[in-house]
């Protein structure tokens, strides 16, 4: 059989290297892993590269990005499954004074002392940049740099050149050259839905689903937690 084609954003990329080997392992099926945002207008996006015939069996990112490939028909009915809950946080560079943000208020004070957030254009981006800034009346006063991955806005943040990250936890944890804050206050929140899905064309449905299920599984949960975040309960 051909191998499994994954396109995976990066919010769940934690838990699913980690557990990868040991999928393979234990079915002797063999995966090719592609990397893509959940959503955005770059032409990385996972949408982007099916709407121009990358081949995938199986897509996990943000419900939302989901969403809008079910709505296209690119979806199996039936397939989706939640796999982890991730709120958004925020990281400094290594060494870095770290702020208080664990609430709204204090949070607000640490954006506007902060001369760079940096940010990704997927849908923590969209939320952070549309909703969540001006709705806290901070948009004509903080610098805000939108990079198209969440790996980019942590290796700029790690390399020094912005001063704060804020994206989904798992995107946060053991990046090196960053430290993790704290998770945004409660009313400030949003917490994406990890979901991964057969793709509607696919070659594989079964070897997919067994895949969806290994990553839904009990195996899966402690390196849910290892990255910050929660587990979907079942």
């Amino acid at each position: 059989m051909d191998p499994l084609n994954v396109i995976i954003s990066g919010g769940f990329n934690g838990p699913y290297s980690s557990v990868l080997p040991q999928f393979k392992s234990q079915t002797g099926i063999e995966v090719t892993t592609l990397s893509g945002a959940s959503q955005g207008t770059g032409p990385q996006t996972i949408k982007a590269q099916l709407d121009r015939g990358v081949k995938a069996d199986v897509v996990i990112l943000s419900k939302e990005g989901l969403d809008e490939l079910h709505a296209q028909g690119r979806i199996l009915e039936g397939s989706a499954t939640a796999l982890a809950l991730s709120p958004l946080g925020a990281a400094v560079s290594a060494g870095a004074t770290q702020p208080d943000i664990h609430n709204t208020e204090l949070l607000k004070q640490a954006l506007l002392n902060t001369q760079l957030i940096v940010v990704p254009g997927s849908t923590s981006g969209i939320y952070l940049t549309q909703d969540l800034f001006p709705r806290l009346g901070l948009s004509q006063h903080i610098r805000v740099k939108v990079t198209e991955r969440g790996s980019q806005a942590t290796a700029l943040l790690a390399a020094k050149g912005a001063d704060m990250a804020i994206q989904p936890t798992g995107e946060l944890f053991h990046v090196p050259g960053i430290e993790f804050i704290g998770r945004l206050p409660n009313e400030t929140q949003l917490v994406q839905v990890f979901s991964a899905a057969v793709v509607k064309d696919s070659k594989h449905i079964k070897e997919a689903q067994q895949l969806i299920d290994f990553l839904s599984s009990e195996k899966t949960e402690p390196f849910i937690t290892h990255y910050g975040m929660d587990a979907v309960k079942k």
